[in-house]
């Protein structure tokens, strides 16, 4: 459904700042989502071009060409084939970028071919005097039969004229910059001929690619009068591609003139330390380790601000609010399980910020090259380690980002790995073990040991991704040869506003994600602990009355017995002979339990449980709650070195996020494998978790 008066499809190569153009014309209005039916990213966003013009912006995967190997290009060719989809263009942006416009352009020649108004813009014009590069825009127009808007997205100039051009796009024709079919000309008429109605270009897709075509029944292309073999139409795409660069070349040849001896070049003196065999990996440990203590340092003021601030709100709403069934619920359950995820915004956001900072400066290209060596040891492409970084965000996009791999086994044992990656659901959990069993002190003054063990904790998760795909290389018998590349992009100051955009898009993704999930959690949750079965929880005070001799903390204790009798604490009871070798109670296992569906639950079930267990104490924060638990028998605190460091562990290897097996089986397109990732990864965890704690306990 349109949203404004046009439709505008923003296509280009990676690399291009295509989505810093998206950003500058969207801004805050834009939503992130998927194709019906398909895991690849859709991003749409608004932009008013005119007091009574709005555009609806689809930003399409990135592209290299229109001749797709992935199920991303896929995407956008079956778009621009199929004038019936609601998200069909009126007009279609090829972004471009001054260094690399040679190679950008084959993309907008074949775009050009099926007659769509199309403009072309060439962004990062602030680097053209830094490279030496000066062009003849008129000329360019001219040739490639379109209108350029030389734009620099990083400083915001250009924008309102590639606006303008928008608004104008019916003065944009849709004739060709080149005729591709003089290189079969016999072939090419025939196939005129047999569709008159059909655009040329796209009946040549349709026949070359493995895409949709409304209308068209893909049989009929394939009689004898134009049919032809798999080899002869891939020798004819390549006749095709060397026909684009062959006028490419001579429109530049004229179009554009590159001063070599004013060009200055940073690029190859950073790269000359950072893709460094033995500095390369120097540097990126110090970016790794800057980046976890940060997370502790810099959160901790917003951190205690937001979890003292629910605690004030759970004592204020039981003082406002009529004794109840609903007030409970919302003291008790509602306002404990929110703050249990509100309290990490902090750190999610300082995360996604330095993801997205390594993102915009080019660096992450760089940590993918200097890994392909590494990888390849282990069986893996160099192209897996943009799933397994981008696994610290979340692993679901991530075993998606795995489809850029071509090879079948090493894309598969990629998605099984993945999910050892610490992902930003385990930051919650993470953030709240080590800040009750960690000290807060400095080693040699400077690193913050909170911040070490945090970090320690992503490079175990990495490190065991790879060992286990080492495994699986050597049991999987899947013969396979594959080659690796990768673009290395310019280096460039992050955007600001590129930066802020993500990082408030994907906060607010994971927040009110997974705020849905603990809201409707954390309500099932606290009916289970407040109401139970049997003479027990409906007679918890007079028993308690009789045991408690003294009769100090009544309340308390009354609490602490109807939980331990309600229906929560029955299930948490039965299952505790299997936890307690690791160090856990019943109440650490039903958060556990809980926390499968979404890792992040895990701390705001044991706010609720313990909410409900100190009801008399709403005023205390979710740390000090922790923090004051103490073992039923031992008598210790339940939250020590022995117990933390098996609890860290055990979420560190896990499976503990029932969406992730939901995409593997997506990806996979079987629940064989999402099974062994299952019982593997949770067999596993339980095995270490129940070593570290029996070894630290002594």
């Amino acid at each position: 459904m349109k949203v404004g008066n046009i439709n505008i499809a923003l296509i280009g190569n990676p690399n291009t700042g295509k989505t810093s153009v998206f950003n500058q014309l969207t801004g805050l209005n834009q939503q992130v989502g998927n194709y019906p039916g398909i895991t690849v990213e859709k991003k749409v966003g608004v932009c008013k071009l005119a007091s009574n013009l709005k555009a609806t912006i689809l930003d399409l995967p990135g592209t290299y060409s229109l001749n797709a190997s992935s199920l991303d290009e896929n995407v956008v060719i079956e778009l621009l084939l199929n004038k019936n989809d609601k998200d069909y263009p009126d007009v279609a942006i090829v972004v471009t970028e001054v260094e690399n416009l040679k190679r950008n352009l084959l993309l907008f020649t074949q775009i050009k071919d099926l007659e769509i108004p199309t403009i072309l813009v060439i962004n990062m014009s602030d680097r053209m005097s830094y490279k030496g590069i000066s062009l003849d825009i008129p000329y360019l127009e001219k040739q490639l039969k379109t209108k350029i808007a030389l734009i620099s997205s990083r400083k915001g100039e250009g924008i309102e004229e590639l606006k303008n051009l928008i608004v104008n796009y019916k003065n944009i024709t849709t004739e060709p910059s080149l005729n591709a079919s003089s290189i079969d000309v016999a072939y090419f008429d025939s196939l005129r001929k047999a569709f008159p109605n059909q655009p040329l270009y796209k009946l040549w897709l349709v026949i070359t690619q493995d895409v949709n075509f409304a209308n068209l029944n893909r049989n009929e292309l394939h009689n004898s009068s134009f049919a032809k073999s798999k080899d002869d139409l891939k020798r004819l795409q390549q006749k095709e591609t060397i026909k684009r660069y062959q006028f490419i070349n001579n429109v530049l040849k004229e179009g554009q003139t590159i001063d070599l001896a004013s060009a200055k070049d940073l690029r190859s003196k950073l790269d000359r330390i950072l893709i460094h065999k033995v500095f390369g990996y120097v540097v990126f440990f110090l970016i790794l380790m800057v980046i976890f203590q940060s997370i502790f340092d810099w959160s901790n003021i917003p951190m205690d601000f937001i979890d003292t601030s629910f605690a004030s709100l759970s004592s204020w709403a039981e003082s406002v609010l009529p004794a109840g069934i609903l007030t409970n619920l919302i003291v008790q359950g509602i306002i404990p399980g929110l703050g249990g995820i509100v309290i990490f915004i902090p750190q999610i956001a300082f995360l996604f910020l330095f993801i997205s900072i390594l993102e915009e400066s080019g660096y992450m290209s760089r940590v993918v090259f200097l890994m392909d060596k590494t990888m390849r040891k282990f069986g893996l492409s160099g192209k897996s380690v943009v799933p397994l970084i981008s696994g610290t965000a979340c692993a679901i996009p991530a075993i998606m980002a795995t489809r850029n791999i071509e090879n079948w086994k090493e894309r598969l044992i990629t998605i099984l790995v993945t999910p050892f990656t610490t992902c930003s659901a385990r930051l919650p959990v993470y953030a709240i073990i080590i800040s009750l069993v960690i000290p807060n002190k400095r080693l040699f003054g400077i690193f913050n040991l909170q911040g070490l063990t945090l970090m320690l904790l992503y490079l175990l998760g990495f490190g065991m991704a790879l060992f286990s795909a080492w495994v699986l290389h050597k049991v999987l018998k899947i013969q396979s040869k594959t080659y690796f590349v990768v673009e290395m992009p310019n280096y460039k100051l992050p955007m600001i506003k590129n930066v802020a955009i993500n990082v408030v898009e994907k906060t607010k993704s994971f927040v009110f994600g997974a705020g849905k999930m603990i809201l409707a959690i954390s309500i099932v949750l606290w009916f289970l602990a407040s109401y139970g079965p049997g003479e027990n929880f409906k007679n918890a005070e007079q028993i308690v009355a009789k045991e408690n001799v003294s009769g100090t903390n009544i309340e308390g204790k009354i609490a602490s017995y109807k939980l331990e009798n309600s229906y929560i604490g029955l299930i948490g009871k039965s299952i505790e002979p299997v936890i307690s070798p690791l160090g856990y109670d019943w109440k650490i296992g039903i958060a556990i339990v809980s926390s499968f569906a979404a890792r992040e639950v895990f701390v705001g079930t044991l706010a609720t449980i313990y909410s409900i267990q100190d009801s008399d104490d709403q005023d205390t924060t979710i740390r000090n709650k922790l923090s004051a638990e103490v073992h039923p028998v031992t008598g210790e605190k339940l939250f020590n070195l022995a117990s933390g460091v098996s609890l860290l562990l055990f979420y560190a290897f896990a499976m503990q996020c029932m969406s992730t097996l939901a995409v593997t089986k997506k990806e996979t397109n079987s629940w064989k494998w999402p099974a062994i990732q299952l019982v593997f990864m949770s067999g596993f965890a339980y095995t270490v978790a129940l070593i570290a704690y029996q070894i630290l306990k002594n």
